[in-house]
């Protein structure tokens, strides 16, 4: 198996990602979606944990060979980013969804100087709108950002637009596709279901919960 099946089949076993294309689950911005994907869980999972850390591990070696600092972006990649960053021996800070209301107010929190080489963990893709505010608020504290890896991401048409405007690489250990064929392969989801799954990605906030595709 690649690097985006096995992620995925682990994602599916430990739950971090259901699939309802009857009963649809509802985000915070309020679409309505036939998978859920909760990557927390995956701190609860030993062998799943060492299994995304070695991952990231092994895509920052191959790829970020100037990397200085690892950063993460709350909260989701806080502890996905602490561990990474201990298995290369690197530095690490992360960057808030907003500045600290308090105390010195900051929005990234460690130490770091401008000029410092940083790659980005993020545990999920949706659209890529915080995930690419985490990066300029880097970029505007002088940090050179080399790129962006996250465990997830749904694929969406309007996240691939997004982080080329930004010119901003984006590496994910696996995505939505590969999930949804693994999911077929694996008889988790039947032939309707498929069809379902394959154009929601392409209209994610174009369906409510009681429209047809």
């Amino acid at each position: 198996m690649t690097t985006a099946q096995k992620t995925a089949q682990s994602l599916l076993q430990i739950n971090a990602i259901k699939l309802s294309p009857a009963n649809l689950f509802t985000w915070a911005s309020g679409w309505h979606s036939p998978i859920y994907c909760d990557n927390r869980r995956v701190l609860s999972h030993p062998t799943v944990r060492a299994e995304i850390r070695d991952a990231f591990v092994e895509l920052i070696r191959a790829k970020y060979t100037q990397t200085e600092v690892i950063a993460g972006v709350a909260t989701g990649a806080i502890a996905h980013g602490v561990l990474v960053a201990e298995q290369l021996g690197l530095p690490f800070i992360y960057v808030r969804s907003a500045a600290k209301g308090h105390g010195l107010e900051n929005l990234i929190e460690g130490e770091y100087a401008a000029g410092q080489k940083v790659v980005v963990i993020e545990d999920l893709i949706s659209t890529g709108g915080s995930s690419l505010a985490a990066v300029k608020a880097l970029q505007d504290a002088g940090l050179d950002v080399l790129g962006m890896v996250a465990i997830f991401t749904y694929a969406f048409p309007a996240a691939v637009e997004n982080f080329a405007q930004a010119d901003v690489a984006l590496d994910t250990l696996s995505d939505y596709p590969t999930l949804i064929e693994l999911a077929k392969d694996q008889g988790i989801v039947g032939a309707d279901d498929l069809e379902i799954l394959n154009k929601w990605r392409q209209n994610p906030s174009g369906r409510s919960a009681d429209s047809d595709l």
